[in-house]
């Protein structure tokens, strides 16, 4: 059983079928299995900029489409193989844990261990690189 708990006019899809709440916050139980996931864990096409932003939404369209699953699901496996030779052990660990998500056909938590390497990965991408001296700055030290 899930309770979702949506924020007025907070959109989430349910089995593919996109649902928006009204102009009050509502709780919703849902009572069997389901492919759910709310409008702010999904990212726009033109976000897939990054590795890690591409396996993400493949991910995201494997669970809101399933009819796309099938084909989905190779380049799935090989992103997240590839983002796993990438990090560290720690980011490595959530690339994998999402594998077996993947395996289980869980593509929800799949993307949930798949939204920290993805804030970790902006991190990353937002770091400036370290002044560098030049070599005729060093003569002068």
């Amino acid at each position: 059983m899930l309770k979702l708990t949506l924020k007025p006019h907070e959109r989430v899809v349910v089995n593919g079928c996109v649902i928006r709440n009204g102009d009050r916050r509502q709780a919703l139980t849902v009572e069997n299995r389901a492919d759910i996931v709310r409008e702010s864990d999904l990212l726009k096409p033109e976000s897939q900029a990054t590795p890690v932003s591409k396996v993400y939404f493949l991910l995201q369209t494997a669970l809101i489409r399933p009819e796309t699953r099938e084909q989905a699901i190779t380049a799935i496996q090989k992103g997240l193989v590839d983002l796993a030779c990438c990090f560290g052990p720690e980011m490595r660990s959530r690339v994998m844990v999402a594998a077996n998500y993947v395996s289980a056909a869980d593509y929800y938590k799949a993307m949930s261990e798949m939204r920290v390497v993805l804030r970790y990965e902006t991190e990353l991408m937002q770091m400036r690189p370290a002044h560098r001296v030049q070599p005729q700055q060093m003569a002068q030290v």
